[in-house]
């Protein structure tokens, strides 16, 4: 065999390709080999009108040597065809493009660091080319398992920064995939915990951060300069990795590409859904991105909000320039939740202590006195038709004329209410109110023509919270979909509440996949499903006024216009990694969101970790939450089944009194809508129950007026010292102090 080899510098990077085979070869940087295993050029699926798959890559294709492929400099494109099996028929060509100039290519800023990549697909089949796959390097393996020695490269001390939820570092896979989120593949019908953007992943960007060999963390940043953000799967896995993963590294059957070894690593699984029609070709209007940075995950977050702030989405304005926004959204309400029914998502539906809504004005009254704070009451379990079951949620439970009384009281008070959805579910029997059901008005109605379908066109049961209810996922892209939840909505967004966080269970905003051919969409997922949902919530939005949307994990980047406040579980990160502000860092100037319900946090119930996660909130600039038993306690976090290990209600009301305090006084340029900076230098003792997380929340902003300063919140029962850049910082028990840092 001839090896045909290229190479392809980018700043302190240079990409070694085998176009014989169609592998990436090698990567250094600056003397650090960071591939540890060749690896396809690209990868791509194939679906057939029967809805079968099979999966290739370049190493199974043909390398056309043609005069295009010598290149020049730093430009390249390289071509593949003669596939196999159901491939025939289909020729990619790779397009790499290195700018040593400080020029744009394809719209993507280049500062001397980058490699674009793109890849386009003449299809002469009558197959759908539903997605590929760019750079799948296997890099090596993280930190846990780079001090088991699994590689020998001990000078690597490596860490993921994945776009999940709010951000998280993943530094072991054992943890990852040992979690309620190991890698898996996205696929119809959805779940939420799948790595989808726009939906549980935030950003179009994953980073792998590590120790170079003389001493320097550095970061290889991969990002789709995609401004359409269509969607993307993006994920990452053990290589070599366990069934049914291994056989996905290769494909199917019809893919024997695997090259698989012994070799420890991490691969990078990244997927641009096409949404093309069958027959059709498909061309990258957006390049992958590849830079090798200085730094940790604060210079890949950077970078791509760089090329952010270049390129908004629909509707997004800076909070200081917004003026579709209510008053209180630059103020720090907390936020104050507890259901009316039950006391967890699976209980008994009978009415609780706080049913009558009147009934919770005492515990309002005492928490705002107390607090000093504006609040906001997020209500659950309140829908007139049954928790957790939408999209029918109007008019309110019991008594829609006291939710009217209660909500008037409240304003009265100068507080706010807002109230829980569920997203685009539709709910044929709830598993919690035996006399829901809704199965004859969706035979009646043929409503099966407006939820999401496979590939084969079979509309299957919804895997979304099987616990409480049963149905199926509304395709809102289809017109009878839309109506459904425009209908339904209508009253809501209409009434005179402040807040809906409309779309929980629709993680980050996003619809969930959908391959009918008759809905007038594409027949696979792609950049239409982004396109739709922008159109749609803008609609909602004029509806609304000033009622603010949300969803659940806040709202991924195409929605941030749309759904400006919202649910933001971080505390799902604790599940794989440890959380990092990324959503902060990239999108504070235009959006804030609350620390929401906690629902599945694994930190230990024994411990009162109620505070620490309150000031981590409140540090990254986002509201605090309090979620309340229908007794007036607080629980530890929503779907707690341990109510003997209670947080200590005056102390976190007192913590939340002097956060209040400290906002209003101190921090409001920087916490409401500052632009994050990297914190520095941190040094700091750990909590006791493990995550490697420091005592002292520590956070760095900049101002509209130019001023920067650093935020410390300490929520500990102690004063603490913690050390940032080589000084000494006292910060006192339970409060923040605020140190302007000097240009």
């Amino acid at each position: 065999m001839v090896y045909i080899m290229k190479t392809i510098p980018f700043g302190s990077a240079v990409l070694t390709l085998d176009l014989e085979c169609g592998q990436l070869s090698a990567l250094h940087i600056d003397g650090d080999a960071l591939i540890v295993q060749p690896s396809p050029l690209f990868r791509f699926r194939v679906r057939t009108t029967a809805g079968e798959y099979a999966d290739f890559s370049a190493e199974q294709g043909t390398y056309q040597k043609d005069a295009s492929n010598d290149g020049c400099g730093a430009d390249l494109s390289v071509t593949f065809g003669d596939f196999p099996g159901i491939a025939a028929g289909i020729t990619c060509t790779l397009h790499l493009a290195a700018s040593q100039t400080g020029t744009a290519v394809n719209d993507s800023l280049n500062d001397n660091n980058c490699l674009n990549m793109s890849v386009s697909v003449e299809n002469r089949t009558e197959h759908l080319i539903e997605w590929v796959a760019l750079f799948p390097a296997v890099l090596p393996a993280l930190r846990e398992e780079e001090k088991q020695g699994a590689n020998g490269n001990a000078h690597y001390d490596a860490e993921i920064l994945y776009p999940y939820n709010e951000g998280v570092l993943v530094d072991s896979m054992t943890m990852r995939q040992h979690s309620w989120f190991p890698y898996q593949q996205a696929q119809y019908p959805s779940i939420g915990a799948y790595p989808v953007f726009p939906n549980m992943l935030c950003a179009q960007m994953i980073a792998y951060s590590y120790l170079a060999q003389k001493g320097k963390r550095r970061c290889l940043s991969i990002a789709a300069h995609d401004p359409v953000r269509g969607v993307k799967s993006i994920d990452f896995f053990p290589f070599p990795s366990p069934s049914p993963v291994t056989a996905e590294c290769g494909g199917t059957a019809a893919d024997s590409a695997c090259t698989c070894t012994d070799k420890a690593g991490v691969a990078i699984d990244f997927r641009i859904f096409c949404g093309v029609g069958f027959g059709e070709n498909y061309t990258m209007q957006f390049p992958l991105v590849i830079s090798a940075l200085n730094g940790g995950w604060e210079a890949a977050t950077e970078e791509y909000r760089t090329w952010l702030e270049l390129h908004l989405p629909p509707r997004v304005k800076k909070i200081t320039e917004n003026d579709a926004l209510p008053d209180w959204y630059t103020e720090n309400p907390l936020v104050v939740s507890y259901p009316v029914r039950g006391i967890h998502d699976t209980d008994i539906m009978t009415p609780n202590a706080l049913f009558p809504y009147t009934n919770g004005l005492p515990l309002v009254d005492k928490i705002a006195a107390v607090t000093d704070a504006r609040l906001l009451v997020l209500l659950m379990h309140w829908e007139g038709s049954a928790p957790w079951a939408p999209p029918y949620v109007m008019p309110p439970y019991g008594d829609p004329d006291n939710f009217d009384e209660y909500l008037h009281a409240l304003h009265a008070r100068g507080h706010l209410l807002g109230v829980y959805c569920s997203g685009f579910g539709y709910t044929i029997e709830s598993n919690l109110i035996d006399n829901y059901s809704c199965q004859e008005t969706y035979e009646q109605n043929h409503l099966v023509d407006a939820m999401c379908a496979g590939p084969d066109g079979v509309v299957a049961i919804s895997k979304i919270c099987t616990a409480q209810r049963k149905g199926y996922d509304i395709c809102p892209a289809s017109a009878l979909g839309e109506s459904l939840l425009r209908d339904a909505y209508l009253p809501l967004l209409t009434s005179e509440i402040d807040y809906a966080q409309i779309l929980d269970q629709n993680h980050g905003g996003g619809q969930y996949f959908c391959y009918s051919r008759t809905h007038g969409h594409a027949p696979a997922p792609g950049p239409w499903m982004t396109e739709h949902m922008q159109q749609m919530l803008g609609n909602w939005n004029d509806a609304a006024g000033k009622t603010l949307l949300g969803c659940e994990s806040a709202a991924a980047e195409p929605f941030i216009g749309n759904l400006q406040f919202s649910d933001n579980r971080f505390e799902l990160c604790y599940h794989i990694g440890r959380p990092v502000p990324l959503y902060a860092y990239l999108y504070h100037e235009y959006v804030r969101n609350f620390m929401g319900n906690q629902c599945c946090c694994p930190l230990p119930t024994e411990i009162d970790t109620l505070r620490y996660r309150m000031g981590y909130s409140f540090s990254i600039g986002d509201c605090m939450t309090l979620v309340l038993t229908p007794d007036g306690k607080l629980m530890t976090h929503w779907g707690t089944r341990d109510f003997d290990h209670a947080p200590d209600m005056e102390k976190t009301l007192q913590f939340a009194h002097n956060m209040t305090a400290f906002y209003r006084e101190q921090a409001k340029p920087y916490l409401c809508c500052g632009k994050m900076l990297p914190a520095g230098d941190v040094v700091c003792e750990e909590m006791p129950f493990g995550y490697h997380l420091p005592k002292i929340h520590v956070t760095a902003w900049e101002a509209a007026d130019g001023s920067r300063a650093r935020i410390f919140v300490n929520p500990n029962d102690e004063d603490t010292v913690c050390c940032i850049n080589g000084e000494e910082i006292l910060v006192p028990a339970m409060q923040a102090i605020l140190k302007k840092i000097h240009m």
